[in-house]
């Protein structure tokens, strides 16, 4: 634990400790080792010219369908092999290395994997990881079987049967795509961070005598890590607690295969209650102080291995002050991000909600009879941007102070001297009584209705209609909670709580709720977003088979080419 009254202490003679020097050592020879792959080896190569359809047909996907980059390869893999396995699959039965050869090319036309760099045995590796789920799947889907029960007339058990092969085979896929990005995206300085955060951490984090969760802490620390300092999302985290309960799931036999499917509910109702303990919120904000601090670590040695090295020993000034510039240089970053989010949240919010509600407002109005006002159709247009805008514009990165502490915190990880001798004891997760639940709940409705009734009573005030009404609320519910999202990178780098006063107070009182009801709304229209679907299921497809079609003529002209010269 970082402690508040630490006083600032020359670091030379203090001794590195040895998680940092290997940390130190991983990224040397990193950056010092010579090309894995010889000219020689064979790679996967695709045409140039078509690939550029492929990458700008991706970059529309992806405006309609907002995911954080980091995260873009890994939804596209998924995706991928979803329209493989279940669209294509429905026509003709592919073998797992058909599958990973297409995924591999797609990827590498997409713009996701680099073009003649990816060695062609990666194909082999790829294809034993879809072999392994090919047969899960099929282990799994066996032992349902909605068409007897079609058959006898039982519709409801067969619907139910549907409903779960259904769910069995999309968290199966995305398990697949989580292997697959974790195999294309190994990267052995994160795993050495990874495995130096959990030793830190595991060493100052403590369970109360009466929280019996001694066997789970283990797991939940490094579910936080990978949630938190590696960023992973949902399925990438089960996949994690998949591999904690199944050892051997690396080079599994069939019959541990199929004994994972004969009890694959009862895993995935274990796998569920992992992902959402009671400790994971104290866990996370823990741990998300130390991400910082590895992060700003790593890439202050990334920057000069060497240099950093000898700083640390001879130099007592030089590391503080590496540290800051990278955290000045990371502040910068976050908020040049910030921007590109806020661009990104823009396009996406007009192209699946503001040319939909532009639609519908006028015909709308009309039909209930109501006056078209063109004050209010002009604030809905434009509104979500502007409102994005100032949100963003308004986003400070952390201060000075901020710095210094995470300097304090980094100092205390690395070196031997200045390890911390506090440990966090995590507390019993609070359990309010029906009572207090209930009349907490009915301040949050009062809440509720206070802050979308004044916005509505001012909306009135200048002549909104109902219907320019409900979508000005829904706009803002829903800007409201983008704009959370996309200033998390920059909030995420404060490892000083933020002081409350009367003001945020009141911000959080009225504000929560609106940002709520935009989760809500954005989870239940993301599950049916009409532009997604078009392109996923009807414009993909034969999209793809236009480009496979092209690439092979490109091939075919080539060829006829080099036979007359």
């Amino acid at each position: 634990m970082v402690s508040p009254n630490i006083n600032k202490k020359q670091i030379s003679g203090l001794a590195i400790n040895d998680n940092t020097k290997k940390l130190f050592q991983v990224i040397y020879q990193s950056q010092n080792k010579e090309e894995k792959y010889s000219g020689d080896t064979p790679k996967i190569k695709v045409s140039s010219i078509i690939s550029k359809m492929a990458f700008y047909y991706e970059k529309i996907r992806n405006s309609v369908d907002y995911k954080e980059e980091y995260l873009l390869r890994k939804n596209a893999i998924e995706r991928i092999l979803k329209r493989q396995i279940v669209i294509e699959g429905v026509i003709r039965v592919s073998k797992s290395d058909e599958i990973a050869k297409m995924l591999l090319i797609e990827l590498i036309r997409a713009g996701y994997l680099p073009n003649d760099e990816i060695p062609e045995k990666k194909i082999d590796e790829i294809g034993q990881i879809m072999e392994k789920y090919i047969k899960l799947k099929n282990y799994s889907l066996a032992r349902i079987s909605p068409g007897a029960k079609f058959m006898s007339g039982d519709v409801i058990s067969a619907n139910d049967d549907l409903r779960e092969r259904a769910g069995f085979m999309n968290w199966i896929i995305a398990l697949a795509a989580s292997e697959i990005e974790e195999n294309l995206g190994l990267d052995k300085e994160k795993q050495v961070a990874v495995s130096n955060m959990y030793d830190t951490l595991s060493q100052i984090i403590k369970l109360p005598a009466d929280l019996p969760y001694d066997k789970d802490l283990e797991i939940q620390i490094y579910l936080g890590i990978h949630r938190n300092y590696l960023k992973f999302d949902k399925s990438m985290l089960e996949f994690i607690v998949f591999k904690y309960y199944n050892v051997n799931w690396k080079k599994p036999k069939d019959e541990e295969i199929a004994q994972i499917a004969a009890n694959l509910t009862a895993l995935m109702a274990a796998i569920d209650r992992q992902m959402n303990h009671a400790l994971a919120k104290q866990l996370n904000k823990i741990i998300l102080k130390y991400s910082v601090f590895f992060s700003i670590l790593s890439e202050v040695v990334e920057n000069d291995p060497t240099g950093v090295y000898s700083n640390i020993k001879n130099d007592p000034k030089a590391f503080p002050r590496q540290i800051k510039n990278v955290c000045a240089k990371k502040y910068k970053e976050k908020k040049s991000k910030l921007w590109r989010a806020a661009v990104r949240s823009i396009i996406y919010i007009f192209l699946t909600k503001s040319i939909f509600a532009f639609i519908l407002e006028v015909p709308a109005i009309k039909w209930f009879g109501e006056e078209v006002n063109l004050t209010a159709l002009a604030i809905n247009v434009t509104f979500p941007a502007l409102l994005l805008f100032v949100i963003v514009f308004l986003t400070r990165v952390p201060t000075e102070d901020n710095t210094e502490k995470i300097a304090e915190g980094i100092e205390e990880i690395i070196f031997e001297g200045k390890a911390p001798q506090e440990s966090f004891v995590l507390k019993k997760p609070i359990k309010r009584s029906g009572l207090t639940n209930l009349v907490f709940g009915l301040i949050y409705a009062f809440t509720f209705f206070l802050s979308f009734g004044t916005v509505v009573w001012a909306l009135d005030r200048i002549g909104f209609n109902w219907v320019s009404t409900i979508i000005f609320l829904f706009f803002l519910a829903l800007v409201s909670f983008f704009s959370i999202r996309i200033r998390k990178g920059i909030k995420e780098l404060a490892v000083i709580e933020p002081k409350e006063n009367i003001f945020s107070f009141l911000i959080d009182f009225f504000y929560v709720p609106i940002v709520s009801v935009g989760k809500w709304l954005s989870e239940k229209f993301s599950q049916i977003n009409l532009f997604v679907f078009i392109l996923d299921f009807i414009i993909e497809a034969p999209f793809k088979i236009f480009v496979e079609i092209a690439e092979d003529w490109t091939k075919y002209v080539r060829e006829r080419k080099e036979e007359i010269v």
